[in-house]
């Protein structure tokens, strides 16, 4: 089994960030921090004949570096209640890859497992949980197999080490990703 990150924190090791890193602590596994991305929003062209106007920016590649593992961990802070703005945009363009003759994107995505990291600040294991759906929903859609989720508590940088709870999690997460390879 094969894993991609993809890292939707707008901050460079906050604690959604470093709450994956633990969850991932000796096992290989690749990443991706789309705020170090270009993913542009599209104009919805879901409906019309020819589809969706190719957009210059770096979705392709990301896109592709999914296609091509096995495992897929979503790792975004929980902002007003969903996922991170980086995240949502790049998920609202599988509309796009939906529609790319390039990819058989659904037959893919139905390949895969997938497992979301998430932390807030404002009591995350309750409010956090409609991000939690709407991944849940969203991999559906795409066939995509959900094998859980994480959720920690932390506001400020580093707060999530004090979480008891989310450490002892990640370590459990820890044992069962590697159990898996």
């Amino acid at each position: 089994m094969n894993i991609l990150v993809l890292h939707g924190s707008s901050r460079e090791e906050g604690n959604t960030e470093q709450l994956t890193n633990l969850a991932l602590q000796g096992i290989p596994h690749t990443s991706i921090r789309l705020r170090e991305k270009e993913i542009r929003p599209i104009h919805d062209q879901r409906h019309d004949a020819d589809g969706f106007a190719p957009v210059a920016d770096d979705y392709d590649e990301v896109i592709e570096a999914v296609m091509a593992h096995d495992f897929i961990i979503f790792s975004t802070p929980i902002y007003w209640y969903g996922m991170s703005g980086y995240m949502k945009n790049f998920v609202d363009r599988w509309s796009q890859s939906l529609r790319d003759k390039r990819y058989s994107f659904k037959e893919s995505m139905g390949q895969k497992r997938a497992y979301v990291i998430t932390t807030g600040g404002d009591q995350p294991r309750l409010k956090g949980l409609p991000l939690i759906q709407q991944f849940q929903y969203v991999l559906s859609f795409v066939g995509t197999t959900y094998d859980g989720y994480l959720i920690g508590e932390g506001n400020k940088p580093g707060d999530i080490l004090g979480d008891k709870r989310a450490i002892e999690d990640a370590k459990l997460l820890n044992e069962w990703l590697k159990s898996q390879l």
